[in-house]
């Protein structure tokens, strides 16, 4: 499954893609911030994959990579992926360090929404991020979210957005 947007093209992820996805999880600023400073194994990323096969071909989604048009380097990842237990899921992303501050992840992000509001027929979708990242919490503010919720989870503090569609 392919989305395009102006500046990005969205590939399924999918198994061939291990290598660079663990490369992506592995960065020390994608770790910081989407991963909570952990370093994954290549079999919990393999994990992630099997799930991400599964998600698209039960419900149609899951994580796609972000490539450059020009380039067509893979710069991060988005998608929408469960987290928390709650019964739908959430808005995802992560960019590697050299493609920030450009605008990439509004774009992608923005991509994703409508897909979920015109393909799968979300009437809302939500985000979260921890208090103190606040890059994302711009993000979220940028692709007209608000903020719903505030949770602590293992003493962390939580935020959660919310876009209607």
């Amino acid at each position: 499954m392919i989305l395009k947007t102006q500046r990005l093209v969205l590939k399924q992820i999918l198994d061939s893609d291990l290598n660079t996805l663990h490369r992506i999880f592995t960065d020390s600023y994608v770790r910081r911030y989407l991963c909570d400073g952990e370093i994954w194994s290549l079999q919990q990323v393999e994990e992630m994959l099997a799930e991400n096969q599964k998600l698209f071909s039960e419900k149609k989604f899951g994580l796609w990579s972000i490539e450059t048009n020009t380039e067509q380097e893979v710069i991060g990842f988005v998608g929408l992926w469960y987290f928390f237990e709650e019964e739908q899921p959430q808005l995802v992303y992560a960019l590697l360090p050299t493609a920030t501050k450009k605008g990439y992840a509004s774009e992608a992000a923005t991509k994703i929404l409508d897909y979920g509001f015109d393909e799968l027929g979300f009437n809302y979708l939500v985000a979260s991020c921890d208090r103190p990242k606040i890059e994302a919490q711009k993000v979220a503010e940028r692709l007209g979210m608000r903020q719903v919720e505030e949770r602590f989870m293992n003493g962390n503090p939580i935020l959660f957005f919310r876009i209607d569609k």
